[in-house]
């Protein structure tokens, strides 16, 4: 799963955090499908009433409405809840470019890196299979790396061009989007 939904300090935890803060609800609420709002309300104020009986029933409230906020969002995209999952995780070089360009209102950046990306990619493994295209017709062994590599080139085309055109979004194993 991409981007960090699951993690401690991933954009659900965050907006569940600032409601338990600011004691509103409604700051965590589009994190998750409408058909879960009640759970997740219900959820709130037992955090809020457990989180009055001192600093370790607070802790251990605000974990479990953390796992649930989470649990519910990804039941959302239709992808399964496997956990939550530490801060300060390294979701690669995207991620952080991503939510910098909401933060700017710039995709620019995001933008010229999957392109420059894509290219690379695409360079190579076309380099890969013009490289394994002179074989002797004779060497099997030979000719099934030049269609490893042939194919290699090939489906990731496809398949990079079928995830553009309408691939899974976010729910990398649901729907793909996630439910209102």
């Amino acid at each position: 799963m991409p981007p960090h939904c699951d993690t401690m300090d991933g954009p659900v935890v965050t907006a569940a955090k600032k409601a338990l803060e600011t004691g509103n609800v409604n700051l965590i609420l589009p994190w998750v499908p409408k058909k879960a709002e009640e759970e997740l309300k219900k959820a709130f104020e037992k955090t809020l009433q457990v989180r009055k009986l001192g600093q370790e029933a607070a802790e251990l409230a605000d974990y479990w409405f953390f796992e649930t906020a989470v649990r519910l969002h990804r039941e959302g995209e239709g992808a399964p809840y496997t956990g939550l999952k530490p801060a300060g995780l390294d979701w690669g070089p995207i991620v952080p470019r991503a939510e910098k360009a909401i933060e700017k209102g710039n995709p620019k950046e995001v933008i010229d890196f999957i392109v420059h990306t894509v290219e690379e990619e695409l360079q190579r493994r076309f380099k890969h299979a013009m490289e394994k295209k002179k074989y002797d017709v004779n060497d099997v062994y030979a000719a099934r790396e030049y269609v490893q590599a042939m194919l290699g080139f090939i489906l990731y085309a496809h398949h990079l061009y079928e995830f553009m055109k309408g691939g899974k979004v976010h729910g990398e194993e649901g729907i793909g989007e996630h439910q209102l």
